[in-house]
């Protein structure tokens, strides 16, 4: 059932507050998803409950007393920022279309601007490591694309000092993204057996990288952008070829990058790929993407 665009949102500013009023809300949060209020104690091996302590982000097992500090090894650990403000930061990922940048958590959160820009690149590198990267099947779009500022000279894929990135997008399935060197055909065919199994179908352009598919036992079909081509059926397969859910993607990226954080480099491109790879993933799945994220601390 289509939800009606003027109902509250599934995970409002609103329903955070409520959930996570303060530091101890945030604790008990953080432990839950982390190792459970009640699991195997490490030291009794009893399947016990875990009771919070007083003066310390500890919780004590009921059997034998042994302390579990849910926030030891994590990026909460040794902080001292609010763990409020750290799971509101979160929050932030997790809710935007277009991302959140080091200037918009610094006003939301209260902090400096390099505390600010600090979270929110490990958040992105927190959000990297949870993609599943089981490997693309069925029919599979791939296409790459050019991110970066004005650049004089030629366009297109002769442009020069921009970031190239590869997007695979399985219809009805998952986006994957790399940051790529170039586009020569040795490194698009390693992008590709990396994540794409053989077999599949694949729709690209007519890069002549990409020539290399069918012999890697592909299924490949091309759209020919230079001549207006940007989707066509084949009747000797069955198949639709065109790259438009990928090409999607990738207008969304760098609209987002235009109006929220200007420029990124090259140095840190990954990481707000995965960030933005995540979101398309898992865009309706809100509660569930806050606590997936957490349990990553």
């Amino acid at each position: 059932m289509k939800q009606n665009p003027s109902k509250s949102p599934a995970f409002s500013v609103r329903d955070f507050f409520a959930r996570f009023p303060d530091d101890d809300a945030c604790l008990n949060h953080i432990m839950e998803v982390r190792h459970g209020m009640r699991h195997p104690c490490r030291r009794c091996f009893e399947i016990s409950t875990f009771h919070r302590m007083t003066e310390r982000r500890a919780f004590a097992c009921a059997h034998c007393g042994d302390h579990v500090y849910p926030t030891a090894g994590t990026v909460f650990e040794d902080t001292r920022t609010p763990l409020q403000s750290w799971l509101y930061a979160i929050y932030l990922f997790v809710t935007t279309r277009h991302g959140v940048s080091g200037k918009e958590l610094q006003r939301q959160l209260g902090v400096t601007y390099k505390t600010a820009w600090r979270m929110g690149m490990k958040i992105r590198e927190l959000i990297g490591s949870t993609e599943d990267f089981g490997m693309l099947q069925g029919h599979v779009e791939m296409d790459e694309t050019y991110v970066g500022g004005y650049r004089p000279g030629k366009r297109g894929r002769g442009a020069a000092g921009k970031t190239i990135v590869m997007g695979m997008k399985e219809r009805g399935g998952d986006i994957r993204t790399e940051v790529i060197p170039n586009v020569k055909m040795t490194t698009l065919r390693g992008v590709t057996l990396r994540n794409v199994e053989k077999g599949s179908v694949v729709s690209t352009d007519e890069l002549m990288s990409y020539g290399l598919l069918t012999g890697d036992g592909f299924k490949h079909g091309t759209v020919t952008h230079s001549e207006k081509d940007w989707s066509h059926y084949d009747y000797r397969t069955g198949e639709t070829h065109s790259t438009n859910h990928v090409e999607s993607f990738w207008n969304l990226f760098k609209a987002s990058v235009r109006s929220t954080h200007i420029h990124v480099s090259e140095k840190y491109m990954d990481r707000y790929l995965a960030e933005f790879t995540f979101r398309s993933n898992h865009r309706v799945m809100q509660n569930a993407m806050f606590d997936l994220i957490v349990a990553r601390v």
